[in-house]
């Protein structure tokens, strides 16, 4: 744990949240990840055993605590009311980040497995077909093999992150460049620009792909990205 040796309780904050990853696993548990896994799926760079770590010092700090439901269950791992306290914190660091700096991305920064972990939990249900099982297959050509391909299963209420084909009808074919779709979703990139540029395309039903971006949602911090960018202009 970081130690910068002073009193003062920005120095004392610091110590807990400015580890390396930590910020980032707060993120994933304000979003609503309770399990490892979970917690993992959006912070895929990280190992396992790190995140294990990085647990275990929130826990103890009184910022994360275990709890077993029932004997043998996996455990889940909840914020406390100290916990819960970082969230304006954490948000306004995203928003600073979205106004100040943006995306401005390297290739070695885009990372396809947290952008379909981030629109998975960001799909505006209200705005889907009730009634209707959706299935989205998404297309990433210059991806690395095994993440060139992710189906999201839209079905009564609930959303779901496939890696493997589920084998149904798919309602709408998603392609694009891993930069694109990231931009566009950090609301860097206009969307219909994108698709009228033939960087994105979308195959299916005319409607479901013009309601398509109503359905996905957008990053937390995408509108003050456009915000930033429109006061450039």
């Amino acid at each position: 744990m970081i130690d910068y040796g002073q009193f003062c309780t920005v120095a004392r904050g610091a110590e807990v949240i400015g580890e390396r990853w930590t910020p980032l696993v707060v993120r994933e548990m304000l979003c609503g990840s309770t399990r490892f896994n979970d917690i993992h799926r959006g912070v895929p760079r990280m190992s396992t055993s790190l995140l294990a770590q990085r647990l275990r010092k929130l826990e103890e700090v009184g910022v994360v605590k275990r709890v077993t439901a029932t004997p043998g269950a996996p455990a889940e791992y909840h914020l406390t009311g100290a916990g819960e306290e970082l969230r304006p914190i954490v948000m306004a660091l995203g928003h600073w980040g979205a106004r100040w700096i943006g995306s401005r991305l390297r290739r070695g920064q885009l990372d396809v497995g947290f952008l379909m972990w981030d629109i998975r939990r960001f799909v505006q249900l209200d705005a889907v077909p009730r009634r209707r099982r959706i299935v989205v297959q998404f297309r990433f050509p210059d991806a690395r093999d095994a993440e060139r391909c992710w189906w999201l299963v839209i079905d009564d209420g609930s959303v779901d992150l496939c890696r493997d084909d589920p084998g149904e009808e798919l309602t709408l074919v998603v392609e694009s460049s891993v930069l694109a779709l990231t931009e566009i979703w950090t609301g860097d990139r206009d969307a219909a620009a994108t698709v009228q540029a033939r960087e994105v395309r979308i195959t299916g039903a005319a409607r479901d792909a013009r309601d398509f971006w109503r359905w996905l949602g957008r990053s937390a911090f995408a509108g003050t990205r456009e915000q930033a960018l429109a006061t450039k202009a």
